[in-house]
């Protein structure tokens, strides 16, 4: 059921550990996909990261912009051009 895991106190793990990568890692990219988790970018500092955004990939959301959102080949160019070995998305 949509929003049934809220106000379990998981939030207040992320934000922690959202902030603590943001605080004292470099060049990381943030995947957030829909609105309570874009509502998460106020966390990160965004001249150090990479965010990227769209709207969640549920059924009834994700052609609203989740698809060809190409999240995947810009986090990979991104982490490329700061030295960081690629992520290989593919499931085998």
């Amino acid at each position: 059921m949509a929003g049934s895991h809220q106000n379990k106190g998981w939030e207040q793990f992320t934000d922690a550990v959202i902030s603590k990568l943001s605080k004292y890692r470099d060049h990381l990219v943030f995947l957030f996909w829909g609105n309570y988790a874009i509502a998460k970018e106020n966390l990160i500092d965004t001249n150090r990261h990479l965010v990227l955004k769209s709207p969640h990939p549920s059924p009834l959301s994700a052609s609203r912009g989740f698809f060809n959102n190409h999240h995947f080949s810009k986090t990979n160019e991104y982490l490329a051009q700061h030295g960081i070995e690629p992520i290989n998305w593919r499931i085998e």
